[in-house]
Order: structure tokens, then C-alpha cells, then sequence
């Protein structure tokens, strides 16, 4: 279980430039509205640190989520933005961030295992699903599609990008197939953890030219920092763990496919060096869902082009 003491907590909310509140209060209108950073229990095993930007006359909810090695900071401004008209939440998958990182003989970090977190999280927020759009890129993917297998009503709409739906290798990065299950895996783990600085100054423009290269802000960067280890476990492990289940999950899914029925939006960046297009042009055609393919755009489109995730999110409400 997370342990975090009050000064830790605070100081954590000051960072994100957030006020901090314990449950749902009504926030001001306009520019003046401010992300609320709380902690929400989700079992005895996990509880998540969250942003809501509150809107007491929401057209709707948003919900965004992260990836590698991301943590809700990565969606504060597009928060801000899109909080005019949506109540917007996000929150810090368990072992990243400041959520817990339990043991993995309590908790696998399995991308089933996350789909489990993902739909008491939205229980537990009290999320209208019925006005819900989901933005999950990268890790956060699978788990939400994996949950619409189960409850198609999860959400109005899915809006998914740059992750690995299908057990495709050679569409992938070598190190994240290094990740895999396999003789490899707990020596592409102790990689991740030496490299630690490295991944979160440059994991954000690789494969991009460089007049495409783009700086994330240094709060964000400090935050990611901050929360890298939370007591035995890194966000390294934490991303390990997911990949060692990953084929099992993947496999699952493909099978299952014919069950998706919740409507789905697909949007790729053309130069994503970790995940190829080609996974997401075949995840698109076989389940007839659109697919937006971004020039110049690599494997973080929120973070390089923020106003085009902003208007995928607005036009999943028309």
C-alpha cells in the first residue's frame, strides 16, 4: 500500500499547481477552474492518486490515461483546456505516479489486472458512462478495451492509440519484446532501471527529426522523478510486470475480438518509433473502426500535439 505522508501529499498537489480536495467540490467556471488532486481507495491493496477539473454544467466526462512512464501530470494542461465543457478525470496506474504498488503476489500489474482497476475507478468516481469518452494511450489501452469486452457500456466512446493490441513482435520496439516474457525480460528490466534519467529526459522525442523534438514541462518531468520509486518498486518494474502478461492478455483479446462492441476511435502517430502504424491499421480494419493517422507525430500525441488530442476528445461528444 502507498504510503505517503501529509507533507509528501501536499507537496505533490503544490507541484501539479492543484488544490487539493477530498472528495467532488464544485469548482469554478472558466479559466478559473483548478485540477483537484486526491487520493481515491480503490481495495486494501490499491489506492490511486487522481486529478478531477470539476464542471457543476458537464456536457460529459473525460477520463485519460497514461502510459510509460507518464503519470496523470502528462494530461494537466489538456485537463484545463477541455474543462470549460467536461468534468475531466485522470489518475496514476498502480506503480506509477503516487498510486500504490503492492506486491506482485497481491497484485500482478497484469493489463486484465489494470482493466480491474479501471472499472472501479470509475464506480467508485460515480462516472455517468453513458457520457463518458476514455482517452488511454500506450499502456492504458488495452485495459479499456479489455474491460469493453466485458461491459460494453463502459464508455460512449473509446479513443485508443500507439499501444500493441495484438502479439505482433516484430511491430514493436526490440527492447519491448526484450520485455516480454521470456530469458530476456529480467535483464531488459534492470536496463530500464539504470536507465532511469535517460528515459525521462529523451523517451518523449525518440525517432522524431529534430525540428519535430519537443521539451515536456519540468513539473512534469519532476513528477515522474518523484514518483519512479515508491518503496520496493520502480514505474520500471511496474512496466515489466505488465509485459511479462502481456502475450496472455493480447492473446485473450484477439480471440475475443467479435465481442467488441462499444464504438471506437483509432489514432496512430506516423513517426512512433515504438509501436508501429501497422498495428494500429490492422487493429482499426478488423474491428471497422476509424483510423486517424498523424503526420510528423510520434508515440506521444498528447504531449507533442495537445490541441489534436483536445478536439478528438470534443468531437467524440457530437
Amino acid at each position: 500500500m502507498l504510503k505517503l505522508s501529509f507533507k509528501n501529499f501536499f507537496a505533490a498537489a503544490a507541484a501539479l499547481g492543484a488544490s487539493v480536495a477530498p472528495g467532488h467540490a464544485q469548482a469554478p467556471s472558466g479559466q478559473e477552474q483548478k485540477a483537484d488532486i486526491s487520493f481515491l481507495k480503490i481495495d486494501e491493496d490499491i489506492t490511486l492518486r487522481r486529478m478531477v477539473v470539476h464542471n457543476p454544467r458537464s456536457k460529459g466526462t473525460v477520463l485519460l490515461l497514461h502510459g510509460f512512464p507518464e503519470t496523470l501530470y502528462a494530461w494537466k494542461d489538456i485537463s484545463l483546456a477541455l474543462a470549460d465543457d467536461y468534468e475531466v478525470h485522470a489518475f496514476d496506474w498502480p506503480g506509477y505516479g503516487l498510486s500504490s504498488r503492492p506486491t506482485v503476489d497481491r497484485f500482478s500489474y497484469a493489463p486484465k489486472d489494470y482493466a480491474r482497476v479501471l472499472n472501479e475507478y470509475i464506480g467508485k468516481a460515480g462516472i455517468d458512462t453513458s457520457r463518458l469518452t476514455i482517452y488511454a494511450t500506450d499502456i492504458g489501452a488495452l485495459p479499456a478495451l479489455l474491460l469493453a469486452l466485458e461491459k460494453p457500456d463502459i464508455a460512449k466512446t473509446l479513443i485508443v492509440g500507439d499501444f500493441a493490441p495484438f502479439n505482433r513482435p516484430h511491430l514493436m520496439y526490440e527492447s519491448l519484446q526484450s520485455l516480454k516474457a521470456g530469458p530476456s525480460m529480467e535483464q531488459a528490466r534492470a536496463q530500464l532501471n539504470a536507465n532511469r534519467e535517460d528515459i525521462l529526459e529523451n523517451a518523449f522525442r525518440r525517432g522524431l527529426p529534430k525540428e519535430a523534438q519537443f521539451e515536456v514541462s519540468r513539473g512534469f518531468k519532476e513528477d515522474m522523478l518523484r514518483g519512479w520509486q515508491q518503496g520496493a518498486m520502480t514505474t520500471a518494474d511496474a512496466f515489466s510486470h505488465y509485459y511479462s502478461h502481456f502475450t496472455r492478455d493480447q492473446d485473450h483479446f484477439e480471440s475475443q475480438l467479435a465481442r467488441l462492441k462499444t464504438s471506437v476511435k483509432v489514432i496512430w502517430g506516423e513517426k512512433d518509433l515504438y509501436i508501429k502504424k501497422e498495428m494500429g491499421i490492422e487493429f482499426a480494419e478488423r474491428i471497422h473502426a476509424k483510423f486517424t493517422l498523424l503526420p510528423g507525430i510520434g508515440h506521444y500525441p498528447h504531449l507533442q500535439n495537445p490541441k489534436q488530442a483536445i478536439d478528438e476528445v470534443r468531437a467524440s461528444f457530437r
